[in-house]
């Protein structure tokens, strides 16, 4: 089986993610990028083939153009602008759903019929113009949501705790963005409630770190990367794995005509469906809050 995946735009997080594949095991075992420039690309691609040596996977890896899109079965897009310091991921709306429309529209025009993955923001916003711009069903067109930030809270409760972030069940979802939150009500270890190992003065802490985490690393490195390529990875590997595994992507919200992060399953035909977990009065506000944010962002377009 071919399983083929096109990277468009291969800057800082395009690349850490093609550099991630490499270091795992993972069902792709074709890689191509597509990027503007075509002499930096060149550069990427012999580097990424002279790791093929002691890579635990053997992937072809070539740069390409839009028609190697016709037979991908995931075509992730991470091209767009940077949100640089004292941006929010918002302000980067109306630069990137130009690129957006034309990009899209190559890949569609190509006879492309796989997955979308997003990894540009304002995310959600991106992955609905995504679903728009391509008419794809929307279980084709997927983000990387809040599947990063859940990481973050789950390393940082770990550090706290001293337990291995894989057992921690928690999750932040809504917005991947300033209104995005932790359904602490939800949070387990070992189906006990969290409250039995953090204050409420510890998760406000965490949250608020998980939340600001972003701005911290652009204000010291200038960008965000490493995370967000391993979080592409564990969603392709969940795609072409078949593993309907739950991650907290950004998928298509019927009743509200959006894309927002809430536990979702991941299969082969991408997303299975999403799981609408429980929420308290104020939990229900801040996603509440974090749908209108996002409902407003798509209208100002």
């Amino acid at each position: 089986m071919n399983n083929k995946v096109v990277i468009i735009g291969c800057g800082n997080v395009g690349m850490s993610y093609a550099y991630a594949l490499l270091n795992q095991r993972t069902y792709v075992n074709e890689l191509v990028l597509i990027d503007l420039n075509i002499k930096k690309l060149e550069g990427e691609v012999m580097d990424l083939n002279h790791c093929l040596a002691y890579s635990p996977s053997k992937i072809n890896i070539k740069l390409g153009t839009y028609e190697d899109c016709k037979d991908a079965k995931i075509v992730v897009i991470a091209a767009g602008a940077n949100q640089n310091p004292g941006e929010t991921r918002m302000d980067l709306i109306n630069k990137n759903s130009k690129i957006f429309k034309s990009i899209v529209g190559d890949v569609v025009s190509s006879g492309f019929n796989g997955i979308f993955l997003i990894a540009t923001n304002p995310l959600d916003v991106m992955t609905y113009l995504t679903y728009k711009y391509s008419n794809f069903d929307s279980n084709k067109v997927i983000g990387t949501g809040t599947t990063l930030d859940t990481a973050r809270l789950k390393f940082l409760i770990s550090e706290k705790i001293g337990i291995s972030p894989k057992d921690i069940q928690a999750y932040v979802i809504g917005e991947h963005g300033d209104s995005e939150f932790v359904p602490w009500s939800n949070a387990s270890i070992a189906l006990k409630n969290i409250d039995e190992y953090l204050s409420l003065e510890e998760k406000l802490k965490i949250e608020n770190e998980v939340r600001h985490s972003a701005y911290e690393i652009i204000d010291r490195k200038g960008a965000t990367y490493y995370g967000i390529g391993m979080c592409l990875v564990r969603i392709t590997n969940a795609i072409l794995g078949d593993e309907n595994i739950v991650l907290s992507i950004s998928a298509y919200d019927k009743e509200n005509d959006i894309y927002v992060s809430t536990p979702a399953i991941v299969n082969l035909n991408g997303v299975k469906s999403k799981i609408y977990i429980p929420l308290n009065e104020e939990e229900t506000n801040k996603l509440q809050n974090s749908i209108d944010i996002i409902k407003n962002a798509i209208n100002s377009l």
